[in-house]
């Protein structure tokens, strides 16, 4: 079942009654129990896959936080800038959690690196279809680097196709540079990527698998190394949303239009292993995979063609 994406950008109440989420308006401002408050509605925990805070007048219950992680839902807080800064995500998503993370962490080097030699393989051919997407022709040097690409990424082709890609992507921009901090619709792209890594991130904690232990990132300081290595491929997916917001506004701002249009993220069609899924059930075909490269049943990450 696809799971729902639920973005709360006004003042609300998030309570738990009979395994519901119920969703309350405070009166004047105040943040009271909901039954003083007006319920706006009420929607199944089992139903939510995401959650995302958005204004600094919302209040949650111990037990709402309790039952959307005991359901493996991921739940995204926004600063005053309505960017996402933090996420909450289970501690106990998997039955066989232990034996998973034991997998993990005796990956052996070689395996690592085949993995990331996968990983940027499909990365760089994602980018190459959303290249053709936009000029309408192969992108026939992209292609070549990513068959190119040897264990490890030692030669380092993901720079060499992003500096590439990032130059072409967005063709009514003429010096556009894609930097975190950079101008729109750098906005925009963070803002996506933040949603697909939650959703990732999630995928993950739900097979099973430490986030945090990554097979090529390893920042000291990053929680999710793993989940910023397997959402390397879905990027392209998030960069084709924006270059659509941007063939109609080149100068795009995070307006509730094109929040709604990047919130659609999670329920995206994306092809894998050979069937159209949701993104988010996509994201699980892939850890699930991943568990099985690490516990040696494979040597095949499955991750999405564009």
């Amino acid at each position: 079942m696809i799971k729902r994406t639920l973005y709360f950008g006004n003042p609300a109440y998030l309570s738990l009654r009979n395994g519901q989420l119920v969703i309350s308006r405070p009166d004047d401002g105040d943040l009271l129990p909901d039954d003083i408050n007006k319920i706006i509605k009420t929607i199944p925990i089992e139903d939510i896959g995401v959650v995302i805070l958005d204004n600094r007048q919302i209040t949650l219950t111990s037990l709402v936080v309790s039952a959307l992680l005991e359901n493996n839902v991921a739940v995204v807080s926004c600063n005053d800038k309505s960017m996402p800064t933090g996420l909450l995500l289970p501690l106990d998503a998997n039955g066989i959690q232990s034996e998973r993370f034991r997998d993990q962490i005796d990956a052996s080097l070689p395996l690592r690196k085949q993995l990331w030699q996968q990983t940027v393989e499909a990365k760089i051919r994602n980018q190459a279809a959303v290249l053709k997407y936009v000029s309408g022709e192969d992108a026939r040097n992209m292609l070549i680097w990513a068959g190119s690409v040897r264990s490890g990424d030692s030669d380092n082709m993901e720079a060499r196709a992003a500096a590439f890609y990032w130059k072409n992507v967005f063709p009514e921009l003429e010096s556009f540079t894609r930097d975190r901090f950079g101008q729109s619709p750098n906005n925009l792209l963070n803002y996506g990527y933040a949603i697909l890594r939650a959703v990732v991130a999630r995928s993950l904690v739900g097979s099973g698998l430490l986030p945090t232990m990554g097979i090529h990132h390893h920042n000291r300081y990053n929680a999710y190394c793993l989940a910023d290595d397997i959402m390397e491929p879905y990027r392209p997916y998030v960069d084709r949303l924006v270059v659509d917001i941007v063939a109609k506004n080149p100068c795009p701002q995070l307006t509730k239009e094109t929040k709604t249009t990047l919130l659609s993220i999670p329920v995206l069609d994306v092809e894998i292993d050979g069937h159209t899924s949701p993104l988010m059930i996509a994201a699980t075909t892939t850890s699930s995979s991943l568990c099985k490269c690490f516990s040696g049943i494979s040597r095949k990450i499955l991750y999405p063609e564009l």
